[in-house]
């Protein structure tokens, strides 16, 4: 509990006990009344049980207080004070849901016994009987009293507690229970005219519409609690909708969903520290999600540039806040969300984009996020440079205060990061894991069939998180394209291929490759890399043979055949290594099948339909690059041999003697 929180306990504790020593040691007791007082004190301790739960904040609500008003006006301030203490410990003690701590006890007992002395004074104020002494004006003044002095009190240690403004707390929680008080004072004056026709006895005979008061009050919270509930589920659906989108969108910036988590999480902590409104760390949560939404503008080779951007792209991305903003304005949020998103590049010293605010012009929440979203890409890893270490970042950003970014945030960040960092690894979006469905079409197996012992089937559902699915699209589409683009820009062969495989195991996870093509009903080795290389390139394979023969005999994809079927491939006494799955393409020119591309993974079912997929969409490319190359070849051999004699002609004479003239001169 916060030092000021168990500080103004006290001070309530003292307040109330000390006040009802005060009244007990002058109080004046007329025998007459006892039994009158004694019944009042039974009832106010039954209605007691008669008590609603308030919504949002740990208490209950009970009709007692008609009793307390009933002691002020028919017996005396003394009075007052035992029956509000007895009401108030019947409240808690009788049917609790959770048992009260002593402090709890001790709490409620010092404010009942400081609310019913007030009131009983206000009640029989000399000022307000000289100003106005008739009954309705001295019973609302009494009810008010008491309603705000018990209300303000319980507000008061739920906002120290909880770090919150006491007028927020009073409005949201113990403001719509006037209306109850007003009703109380109202029945109490009521009673008082019985008791003075009839006598006091027949004040029992308020106690069935103090059960319909409690009954309907019960009805209304329970709409009210239906309402809200209602309120809350649609508020959650709209916010799980924010972070499935936020997360796309941090997905195609090549980061993962714990950068928006940390983002969020130090956000909301700064923000409860610097005491900001409620409405501010609303539209916080949102804005601190959705904050670049704006980058679907922006190029994506800008984006994940790995190196310094140019002027021209700086201009490009500086139009993401803008961007962004005018996206969330078509949402409509409660909360002043969009000036969030937009000012967040903005800095303390007005140097920041887009529209040059400084200092207190720049909104709360926007300089909140600044920082937190400079400290979290310092210390993250991006595409630019490596992660840096939380300290030497802090140390950083605390130069920066009072220039880019608020003082007052910086100190808050600065002081409490150690702490908060532990919150932000274990923070979740608690989005769901979404399950992608992934199937391959049913084909015949090969020769010598497929192993299925010990495995599952590759065609089975494989679940996988939807943000990995988002960024592997990225990359996939970025890595096809530098593939195609490389597979086109050279006519040396082996560089060619070589570039393919190392590209191709960041896509592919895989132990080797090998690309063979087909002369006179063979499979001759033509290119290969990684684990086994060797055994794979000194080994021909018959059409029909193995995995990579049955590929080039059908014209079909295998995906997890037995890699080890493949001559060349099996088992290595001195290394122990076994290619035990496979991946086999053919290679297709004009003519038909030219050869094939086999990947070989160690592991069984090392191959997923994507990875066919991902191998199917370079073969065509790869197989022209290679068709290109062997007329290349063949052109080259052409230029340099007689066609009659088949001789060499003129041309490599004069090769070769630039050669020896230039290794002579070396």
């Amino acid at each position: 509990m916060p030092r000021a929180a168990r500080f103004f306990i006290t001070l309530v504790c003292f307040s109330g006990f000390s006040t009802g020593a005060v009244t007990l040691v002058q109080a004046t007791w007329r025998p007459e009344q006892t039994f009158e007082f004694v019944i009042y004190l039974v009832m106010a301790a039954l209605s007691s049980r008669l008590k609603v739960k308030l919504p949002g904040v740990n208490g209950t609500l009970s009709v007692n207080f008609i009793f307390v008003l009933l002691g002020a006006v028919e017996l005396g301030v003394a009075h007052t004070l035992i029956i509000s203490c007895v009401a108030a410990l019947s409240q808690c003690l009788l049917a609790p849901k959770t048992r009260p701590k002593p402090v709890q006890l001790a709490f409620n007992l010092g404010n009942a016994a400081f609310c019913g002395v007030l009131c009983a004074r206000v009640y029989h104020s000399s000022l307000l009987r000289h100003l106005d002494g008739s009954m309705p004006v001295l019973l609302f003044c009494a009810s008010l009293s008491y309603f705000l002095s018990n209300t303000l009190v319980v507000a008061e240690i739920i906002a120290l507690t909880e770090k919150k403004k006491l007028h927020q707390v009073w409005r949201d929680n113990f403001f719509w229970t006037a209306p109850q008080y007003i009703f109380g004072a109202a029945l109490t004056g009521v009673i008082h005219v019985c008791n003075s026709q009839f006598g006091w006895q027949y004040a029992v005979l308020v106690f069935p519409g103090i059960y319909l008061l409690d009954r309907s009050y019960r009805v209304y919270l329970r709409r009210l609690q239906d309402e809200k509930q209602h309120v809350t589920e649609v508020a959650d659906l709209h916010l799980r909708t924010i972070k499935a989108l936020a997360l796309a969108i941090d997905a195609k910036d090549a980061t993962t969903h714990k950068h928006l988590c940390r983002v969020q999480v130090y956000s909301l902590k700064i923000a409860q520290e610097l005491g900001i409104g409620d409405a501010e760390i609303e539209a916080l949560k949102p804005a601190s999600l959705l904050h670049d939404i704006g980058k679907l503008a922006v190029p994506e080779y800008i984006i994940s540039k790995p190196g310094r951007l140019t002027a021209a792209e700086f201009e490009k991305m500086k139009i993401h806040p803008s961007v962004g903003a005018k996206i969330l304005e078509c949402v409509n949020f409660p909360y002043p969300v969009v000036p969030i998103v937009r000012a967040h590049h903005e800095k303390w010293d007005g140097s920041g984009y887009p529209d040059g605010l400084a200092g207190e012009q720049i909104p709360m929440g926007a300089r909140i996020l600044s920082v937190v979203d400079c400290f979290d890409a310092m210390t993250s890893d991006r595409p630019y440079r490596a992660a840096m270490e939380t300290g030497k970042a802090i140390e950083l950003i605390v130069k920066e205060a009072g220039r880019s970014y608020d003082p007052k945030v910086v100190e808050m960040l600065a002081r409490h990061y150690v702490e908060w960092e532990q919150a932000a690894k274990t923070a979740s979006l608690e989005i769901e894991e979404f399950t992608a469905e992934v199937r391959t079409a049913a084909g015949a197996a090969p020769a010598a069939g497929l192993d299925t012992t010990g495995s599952e089937d590759p065609r089975r559902d494989m679940p996988m998180d939807f943000i990995l699915l988002i960024a592997g699209a990225r990359q996939e589409f970025q890595m096809l394209h530098e593939i195609t683009r490389d597979l086109g820009n050279s006519l040396s062969v082996e560089d060619t291929l070589s570039l393919l495989a190392t590209r191709l195991r960041k896509l592919i996870p895989h132990d080797a490759m090998a690309i063979r093509l087909l002369r006179e009903d063979k499979l001759i080795p033509y290119y290969f890399d990684g684990e086994g290389a060797p055994g794979i390139a000194r080994v021909e394979i018959e059409l029909g043979q193995g995995v990579s023969g049955w590929v080039a005999s059908n014209g079909r994809p295998i995906v997890n055949g037995e890699g080890a079927l493949d001559p060349g491939c099996g088992y290595d006494p001195q290394k122990g290594a076994q290619l035990r799955s496979a991946l086999a393409v053919p290679l297709e020119g004009p003519s038909g099948v030219v050869g094939t591309l086999t990947l070989y993974h160690s592991q069984r079912n090392g191959f997923t339909p994507d990875h066919l997929r991902i191998v199917e969409a370079i073969s065509s490319k790869v197989c022209l690059t290679i068709e290109n190359a062997r007329v290349y070849e063949a052109a080259q051999k052409s230029a340099a041999t007689d066609e009659l004699t088949g001789l060499p002609n003129v041309r490599p004479l004069f090769i070769h003697l630039q050669w020896i003239w230039t290794a002579s001169k070396r």
